[in-house]
């Protein structure tokens, strides 16, 4: 907010102190439905590698983060604690939103069974130095510590809805750190494993369907008979699936099912020889299941052609598709599908519809 500041040096004194309190502070945030978002305030954080393929006139951006917790209905058993990453600029000696490009897409990402946030925080923050608003809910019982529930899986729809909407709220809200960053018109989704198979749901299933969402991206997931509706029997948004084609956890025969029964505009990544977690995380102590530069080498391809796809068909730099199809192919690592059909052969999906 921009405030008049007479000739005085004492009203040039507190406005200088008015402006500081807006950025620094850590508010709280009225979205619909009553809930209240608390933003616990941005955190500094190290300047993050530069993508490699920005918007015309935006980014490679430094990245700050805070911490949002959506509460959920009374009587609910947690609120979800989710972390965002937003374009930041330094001013004052600290990170502060760089409102300069603003408002963003907004990304939201679904992590994995037994896998904490943090685990993704690589690509989290390639995405948002590019130039999104990326935010990841910690869906508790299927995180770690625990105690860990897969079956919990069944809330995380309604949950997802719910922490769109107070994003795209808290975007709308003076008081918030998130101010003036959100582009509710630009809401992609993305999700690994049961976070991919939430986000599909959320994206294109007629029991969870949010019409907020653009544009989806499945990291080897898979479509789930125990959420009900139908899938992919209405408007459709764009998508793009990815797998890994060594995946036994979730095979490929999931993702073929995802792919061939979209319409489109649909894009197959096909990793080669990658397993369910190479592509996505990093582990330590080289439990990577492939050489540490395979596996880098499907982390910078996933990292690029996610980062290419949303920049396509959420920001409108359709030009992008272009670099996409030549990140995902590399010869002995990936290759790219565009449109038809997956790239697989034979299998069953278990879990999924017949």
């Amino acid at each position: 907010m921009r405030r008049q500041v007479a000739v005085a040096l004492a009203a040039m004194v507190a406005a200088l102190v008015t402006v500081v309190a807006l950025v620094t502070a850590a508010p709280s945030a009225t979205v619909a439905g009553s809930s209240t978002v608390s933003a616990k305030g941005p955190r500094s954080a190290k300047a993050a590698p530069s993508a490699t393929s920005k918007l015309p006139a935006r980014g490679p951006f430094r990245v700050a983060t805070t911490v949002v917790e959506v509460p959920l209905p009374a009587g609910a058993r947690r609120a979800l604690d989710t972390e965002v990453w937003y374009p930041a600029t330094s001013r004052w000696g600290r990170l502060v939103p760089d409102r300069s490009h603003a408002p963003y897409p907004l990304l939201v990402f679904s992590q994995g069974y037994d896998l904490a946030v943090s685990a993704y925080s690589s690509l989290l923050r390639h995405w948002a130095a590019a130039g999104f608003v990326v935010a990841a809910p910690t869906y508790p019982y299927t995180a770690p510590p625990g105690p860990l529930d897969e079956a919990d899986i069944i809330n995380h729809p309604a949950e997802l809805r719910l922490v769109l909407s107070a994003l795209i709220g808290a975007g709308r809200q003076h008081s918030s750190v998130l101010s003036g960053l959100v582009n509710a018109a630009e809401v992609g989704l993305a999700g690994h494993s049961d976070g991919g198979d939430v986000s599909l749901a959320v994206a294109d299933n007629t029991c969870c369907r949010d019409p907020s969402v653009k544009a989806l991206a499945v990291l080897s997931g898979a479509e789930l008979s125990s959420f009900g509706g139908t899938y992919f029997s209405g408007p459709q948004v764009p998508l793009l699936v990815v797998q890994g084609n060594a995946d036994t956890v979730n095979v490929p025969a999931c993702s073929a099912q995802i792919y061939d029964e979209a319409r489109g505009p649909k894009y197959y990544l096909d990793l080669l020889g990658a397993s369910h977690e190479v592509p996505y995380v990093e582990h330590p102590g080289g439990k990577n299941g492939a050489t540490a530069p395979l596996a880098a080498s499907y982390r910078r391809v996933v990292a690029q052609a996610t980062t290419d796809f949303f920049e396509a068909e959420l920001a409108g730099a359709r030009g992008a598709l272009g670099s996409m199809e030549r990140a995902g192919k590399v010869p002995g690592v990936a290759r790219m599908v565009v449109g038809g059909q997956a790239p697989v052969t034979g299998g069953w999906c278990p879990g999924s519809p017949a």
